[in-house]
């Protein structure tokens, strides 16, 4: 298939992924788009909230099963249906939207699975409900359906600055139990390799510490027993990297400009500092599956659902992520 389709998924109906979408769609950046976009979720939710929001977008129905041979253009919706009782289009997120979410991922998987889709795209996803405690996040439960539990890697990718934590959605109190020197070089390796080969650039690193100021009461601490032993191997396989540095201070704009990525030991100590940052203006990428896959870097946001007032900048920004790496 020469020009392979981008994939979304709706995720969460209850949230306001579908405004978001709707204020692309209506962008020359989406009916320009070189390569096909396919979304996939409700037909019936997609009219009701454009009812709702006053949008009046063509769809056009397809299968996954057309893929191979359909010609699809970007001037109206291509959909797959996947049909869901709703009965308004702006409810409460539970536990009722889970096999939705799970069936509108099963399609999209299985077209990346196929190598009918260039990349995935999926709307935010209430871990609450629809992991329910199987998984620490969608990272997660997508290496686990992809058969690649252990390589998963999230990048919040900014063309600026991005950052990585080594762990994701897990307790402070567990943190020290989940990292070491293995896990942090191999998530650096990664990422080093995804510059390489996609951004065709040479990344410069900052690790941060664990403790406050990189320092600690007792001996043989974290920095010394498991980050510092992880940068000084980076380096013998010609990753270029720094640190480990204090988190309260390496986020400031003259010692930024030296780095391309920050890796810090903890989700919020590396995902804090860039929302403030950047704002929406960053996108959730998953290295180490069989495919690229992005979330725009936002969550359900239930309370905003309805008020058309929703920032589009996030999926906008994995768009153009998307053309840059792929040439056009």
């Amino acid at each position: 298939m020469k020009n392979k389709p981008i994939i979304i998924v709706s995720g969460e109906p209850y949230s306001v992924f579908l405004e978001i979408f709707f204020k692309v769609f209506k962008t020359n950046l989406y009916k320009k788009y070189k390569h096909p976009i396919v979304f996939i979720g409700s037909k019936k939710i997609i009219k009701m909230q454009m009812k709702k929001f006053n949008f009046s977008f063509e769809i056009n129905l397809i299968k996954k099963n057309q893929l191979k041979n359909i010609k699809l253009s970007n001037k109206k919706i291509n959909l797959i249906n996947v049909d869901l009782n709703f009965k308004k289009p702006f409810g409460k997120i539970s536990k009722k939207s889970s096999k939705y979410i799970e069936k509108c991922f099963d399609i999209g998987l299985d077209i990346m699975k196929d190598k009918l889709g260039l990349a995935l795209i999926n709307g935010p996803i209430s871990k609450k409900y629809f992991l329910a405690g199987k998984f620490k996040g969608i990272t997660e439960y997508l290496s686990h359906k992809t058969n690649k539990q252990g390589n998963e890697v999230m990048l919040i990718y900014n063309k600026f600055l991005s950052v990585s934590p080594i762990t994701t959605h897990i307790a402070l109190k567990d943190v020290p139990k989940k990292i070491s020197t293995r896990i942090i070089l191999k998530k650096m390796v990664s990422i080093n390799n995804f510059y390489k080969n996609k951004l065709k650039k040479i990344p410069r690193f900052a690790v941060t510490g664990l403790n406050p100021h990189c320092e600690s009461n007792f001996h043989n601490s974290e920095e010394d027993k498991i980050i510092k032993p992880a940068i000084k191997l980076a380096k013998k396989k010609k990753i270029k990297v720094e640190g480990p540095y204090a988190a309260d201070t390496l986020f400031i704009k003259k010692n930024i400009k030296k780095f391309d990525v920050v890796v810090g030991m903890y989700h919020d100590q590396v995902l804090t500092p860039i929302k403030t940052l950047y704002n929406f203006n960053a996108i959730n990428i998953t290295l180490g599956l069989p495919f690229i896959r992005i979330s725009p870097d936002h969550g359900p946001n239930n309370k905003m659902l309805g008020q058309k007032k929703s920032d589009p900048t996030s999926l906008r920004e994995a768009l153009i992520f998307l053309r840059k790496i792929n040439g056009n």
